[in-house]
């Protein structure tokens, strides 16, 4: 966590936790620490993790199980792919593609720059 950004700090720990179920780190069904937990790795105050955990369990990313405690949902890792998914498409490829045409490219020349990258930069 990074207690001098301007990004709150549940902000960070909810894009921390997405991070590692996109990954597979966390995996459907696997328990995430406490709030607790998190306070004591952290630093933080159990309010701040658990306001993290509350904006992912409304996204549907965490289930809380009473008593028990949070899991990562089943469908957790294809939700974020796909919402990655659309944000990738808005804030990236639309305008690099509008760039594109606006440097007389086509689609076909854009795709051959792509695959050609993409080949160079595994």
């Amino acid at each position: 966590m990074e207690f001098s950004s301007a990004v709150p700090i549940y902000v960070q720990l909810a894009e921390d936790l997405r991070r590692r179920i996109l990954s597979g780190e966390l995996g459907p069904g696997e328990k995430v620490m406490s709030t607790t937990e998190y306070a004591a790795t952290y630093r933080i105050n159990p309010a701040t993790a658990n306001k993290a955990f509350s904006l992912l369990v409304e996204e549907g990313i965490l289930e809380k199980r009473r008593g028990i405690g949070m899991f990562v949902t089943a469908g957790a890792q294809a939700a974020l792919r796909e919402r990655g998914r659309a944000t990738y498409l808005s804030e990236t490829l639309a305008p690099a593609l509008a760039a594109g045409r606006v440097l007389g490219l086509s689609p076909a020349e854009i795709s051959t720059l792509v695959s050609t990258y993409w080949e160079e930069n595994q």
